[in-house]
């Protein structure tokens, strides 16, 4: 009985050491995963990407978490699927609504540290600035520089390859070689910028122009308080103000003077940003506007392409029609054709001078419509657009949900003596509209962000006169939030642009929980 007995109590043993090795495996290439995405961690936060950094950070713990413990063993299978969504989605998400109560913009997207560095670089002319020529000799070239009547050269240079050091300028009556013209000047440019010389009293000189040589200075230096700076030129003292991110003159009483001074840096502003837009009259009435007309296109796009492909449907299900199934691939192709392919070709066609739509209204009723310049119009054209692009996708859910309505109903309707269009409003449209609303709400939130349709149309225009920020009677609120991004007159407001895509998720938010509940009804 003791062999039995040693035998079980071994086998466990047995299967321990046969599993170790896996372990070991398995912690070595995660301890190297993390070892890289530490170091990557290291280099973001260096460079100032604290977002990225502290992302890269709680993506590779959780995978540590997930693929080192056996108690989740069944998240490894959807860790991909959770990074990707992180990464994607609610890392871009919060980090816009971050920006929302920033003022990041195009002149303040620097830190502190990084924006003192760039002032505390730019230099200044310091003293006497020295008229000079350049000489080309045989063997290179020559710098000759006019102080008074007196003219100072240096050795023969290689502009390609010049010295580290300072070059002394020595006294000279006479000096060969050809006397280079402005273009050649401007040709060598680079090479001379970084040639410093050396006068016969020390000072040190650099080019400063394309026709003379001065003493630099540092404009800025930086006090012992490590935020302060001294203009030297001007010597006045500036200091971070840290309510609109920027350097700023301060007087003797410590108050804010005078204009910022770029680049600025950024800051945390709170609500001003919402604030701005619920109260500057240069953004209110536009998003104003722009609100009111995303919300009634959005409601008409889907009207609209409801209603041409609710009919078109029904009728190319119609029994007697003859040769249906042409039919329904041709009115099926706009919507096979790519959009932005279409969206083109209407701009020409819609063209105010030369397009062939007012070719046609023109030589049937007289008129040219400013289809283009007119705010009425260009509302007009892009609804008419919309709903070509539009109705294919209707007319095939409605197609698809047209075959699931009992033959019963119809027959029992025909007794009664009801007709194709008391069946439509009283049978057809009643068994659509229900299982259709979740799908009518996902296609009202696409055309609230129909993004491509505006840009490539119109670009929101005609424009708004008397705005902060551009705006356009096209334009719907994602569109606007482009334009105020990436086409800022004051500068591209990445701060604004971001509370107003806060908003925009808000509404949009709003509406995917209203699509499950109707999503929830219709199921029950």
């Amino acid at each position: 009985m003791q062999p039995v007995h040693d035998a079980g109590f071994l086998q466990p043993q047995t299967e321990t050491k046969k599993n170790a090795h896996p372990n070991y495996l398995k912690w070595t290439i995660l301890t190297l995963i993390a070892a890289v995405n530490g170091y990557a961690t290291i280099l973001m936060y260096a460079q100032g990407e604290t977002a990225f950094a502290l992302l890269t950070v709680f993506l590779t713990a959780l995978a540590v978490f997930i693929f080192g413990s056996n108690k989740t063993y069944a998240h490894r299978y959807i860790y991909p699927g959770i990074a990707g969504m992180i990464i994607f989605i609610i890392f871009p998400l919060v980090y816009t609504v971050g920006l929302a109560f920033t003022n990041y913009s195009a002149a303040n997207q620097l830190t502190l540290e990084r924006a003192q560095s760039v002032l505390m670089s730019r230099t200044y002319q310091s003293g006497t600035a020295y008229g000079f020529d350049l000489y080309n000799t045989a063997n290179g070239y020559r710098v000759v520089v006019k102080d008074g009547d007196q003219l100072l050269q240096t050795g023969t240079l290689d502009l390609a390859n010049l010295p580290s050091e300072p070059v002394t300028l020595v006294d000279s009556t006479s000096f060969d070689g050809k006397k280079a013209p402005i273009k050649e000047i401007v040709q060598n440019r680079t090479a001379l910028s970084k040639l410093l010389l050396t006068l016969p009293d020390g000072e040190e000189i650099r080019m400063s122009g394309l026709r003379k040589f001065a003493a630099e200075g540092p404009l800025y230096t930086l006090q012992s308080d490590g935020e302060t700076l001294y203009n030297n030129r001007e010597q006045t003292y500036l200091k971070p103000n840290h309510e609109i991110g920027y350097y700023q003159q301060i007087d003797a009483e410590g108050q804010f003077v005078g204009k910022p001074v770029s680049p600025g840096f950024v800051v945390n502003v709170g609500w001003d940003n919402f604030h701005r837009v619920l109260t500057d009259d240069g953004i209110k009435e536009p998003f104003v506007g722009i609100f009111i007309w995303t919300v009634v296109f959005a409601f008409l796009a889907v009207a609209l392409t409801l209603a041409v492909g609710m009919v078109l449907a029904c009728i190319v299900q119609w029994e007697p029609l003859k040769g249906a199934g042409v039919y329904r691939v041709l009115l099926i192709l706009p919507y096979a054709v790519p959009s932005f392919i279409s969206i083109l070709i209407f701009r020409g066609l819609f063209n105010q001078s030369f397009g062939e739509i007012n070719m046609m209204l023109e030589a049937m009723f007289g008129i040219q419509p400013n289809w283009f310049s007119d705010p009425l119009m260009a509302k007009v054209m892009i609804v008419m657009v919309n709903t070509w692009l539009g109705f294919p996708y209707m007319m095939i859910l409605c197609m698809g949900l047209l075959k699931s309505i009992p033959e019963d109903l119809y027959e029992a309707s025909a007794i009664d003596g009801a007709g194709p269009i008391q069946n439509f409003f009283h049978i057809t449209l009643p068994m659509l509209v229900k299982p259709l609303t979740p799908l009518l709400i996902a296609s009202f939130a696409f055309n609230f962000n129909n993004f491509v349709m505006i840009m490539l149309l119109t670009n929101g225009g005609p424009n708004m006169l008397n705005t902060s920020e551009p705006a356009g009677y096209t334009d719907i609120l994602v569109s606007y939030t482009y334009r105020i991004a990436f086409e800022g007159g004051g500068g591209q407001d990445f701060g604004l642009a971001g509370a107003i895509a806060t908003l925009i998720f808000l509404m949009v938010s709003g509406m995917a929980l209203l699509n499950l509940k109707f999503t929830k009804l219709s199921q029950d």
